[in-house]
C-alpha cells in the first residue's frame, strides 16, 4: 500500500495562513539582513558616541600655558609655523618599502619555485624582478642618497 508524502503549504494555500502574510514572507526575510546590518551601525555608532561622551566628561580639564603650547618632537615652537623638511627622508622610506616588497616577494617565490613544472618560468620572473630592484637601487646609489652625511 502507497503512502502519500505529507503535503506543505506554499504561500496562501494553508487555511491558518493569511494571505498578507504569505505575499510578504519572501520580501520581509529578505530585509532581515538589511535590518540587522542597519541595527549593527546604529549600535556602532551609540557606542563610539558613548565612548567619546564618557570620556569628556570623566577627563581633568585643567588649561596651563604648557598645555596649550603647539609641540613637536621637544622642540619649543619658535619662530615661524613653517619648517623645510629634507626630501632624503622620504627617499629613505621609498627605500625601505622597495626593498620590503622585494622581501614579501621573495618567500612565497621560494617556495612555488620548488614546486615541479614552475622553476624556469620562476628563475626568469625573479630575475627579471631582482633587475629592476637592481636598477632602482644603482640610480638611489648614483644619486647619494645612500650615503649618511
Amino acid at each position: 500500500m502507497r503512502t502519500k508524502p505529507p503535503h506543505r503549504f506554499t504561500g496562501s494555500e494553508g487555511p491558518d495562513v493569511p494571505e498578507a502574510t504569505a505575499a510578504t514572507d519572501g520580501t520581509t526575510a529578505y530585509f532581515d539582513g538589511y535590518g540587522l546590518v542597519a541595527l549593527l551601525a546604529v549600535l556602532g555608532v551609540l557606542f563610539v558616541a558613548l565612548a567619546f561622551g564618557a570620556g569628556r566628561l570623566l577627563r581633568p580639564v585643567v588649561p596651563t600655558p604648557e598645555k596649550l603650547m603647539a609641540y613637536e618632537c621637544g622642540v619649543d615652537p619658535v619662530g615661524e609655523g613653517w619648517a623645510h623638511t629634507q626630501v632624503r627622508y622620504y627617499v629613505y622610506a621609498f627605500l625601505y618599502v622597495i626593498f620590503a616588497v622585494d622581501s614579501v616577494f621573495l618567500f612565497p617565490w621560494a617556495t612555488v619555485f620548488a614546486a615541479p613544472g614552475y622553476g624556469a618560468a620562476t628563475l626568469v620572473e625573479m630575475f627579471v624582478f631582482l633587475g629592476f630592484l637592481a636598477v632602482g637601487l644603482l640610480y638611489a646609489w648614483k644619486k647619494g642618497v645612500l650615503e649618511w652625511t
